[in-house]
């Protein structure tokens, strides 16, 4: 079943929305060469109790993962595409980072991602990025009242697929509000008018991921979370949380 907010609904998501924005830029500022992973999940962590935010990643359980995640943020490095699990591992010069936060605010909650290179840039990773952002924008220009979540999908895909990247099959958005994860699923590929229609008052979060190599062939790490290309290739996420509006679509999780 599918929650359609209410106008004081949206405004409320809009709040932890900032908080999320707030908690990347802090991730995003923190990042350098010789950084570990753990010190930039306690920069988003300081921005969650700062705002008064609880994490929906924090303990998260779902039933196909081995233990609850440990932090309040996901970073996948390099051949990561989603669900790192923050460690003491220091960045490189070069690393390409993806960094996925969610906060839960005054009973609503916000989920965006962000991907960014460390020091200096390989040009393969900056086109990477930048595809994944394009595709992001596709999908949120295609969320507006009386599409389908197809329509989302397929804007996503042609972005992804016409660059020459990969998408990893059984991953995508999803609706949200109350909670993290709510109906409906929100693909990153499919058939334009297919799918539930889209109604004033939805709120999706929309997350590309792309595969560099091309494939679109991932496993999952021995931590039983973290999701990793087969060809060792990097990837990149964006996401944002977006409110579907008889005004267009709406980010809420900007900054």
């Amino acid at each position: 079943m599918v929650e359609i907010k209410t106008n004081k609904s949206l405004a409320a998501m809009r709040e932890s929305g900032r908080v999320v924005a707030r908690a990347l830029a802090a991730v995003r500022e923190k990042a350098a060469p010789g950084v570990a992973l753990t010190e930039l999940d306690r920069a988003a962590r300081e921005v969650l109790t700062e705002a008064g935010a609880g994490s929906p990643f924090l303990d998260y359980h779902p039933e196909w993962a081995p233990v609850p995640f440990p932090a309040v943020v996901c970073l996948s490095v390099n051949d990561a595409i989603v669900h790192g699990i923050p460690d003491d591992t220091r960045l490189a010069d070069g690393d390409l980072v993806s960094a996925d936060c969610g906060a839960l605010l005054a009973g609503w909650a916000g989920d965006s991602a962000v991907s960014f290179t460390v020091g200096r840039a390989r040009p393969e990773d900056t086109r990477l990025i930048d595809a994944a952002e394009e595709a992001l924008e596709a999908g949120i220009a295609a969320a507006v009242v009386g599409n389908r979540i197809g329509d989302i999908a397929h804007a996503i895909g042609q972005v992804c697929r016409g660059a020459g990247y990969g998408i990893p099959d059984g991953f995508g958005g999803h609706g949200i509000g109350r909670t993290m994860h709510e109906d409906p699923g929100v693909p990153n590929e499919g058939r334009p008018g297919r799918g539930m229609k889209l109604r004033h008052g939805m709120v999706l979060a929309i997350e590309p991921m792309l595969i560099g190599g091309g494939t679109d062939d991932h496993y999952t790490a021995r931590d039983g979370w973290t999701i990793r290309t087969l060809d060792r290739s990097r990837a990149s996420h964006a996401e944002h949380t977006v409110a579907i509006t008889d005004d267009g679509p709406r980010v809420l999780t900007a900054l």
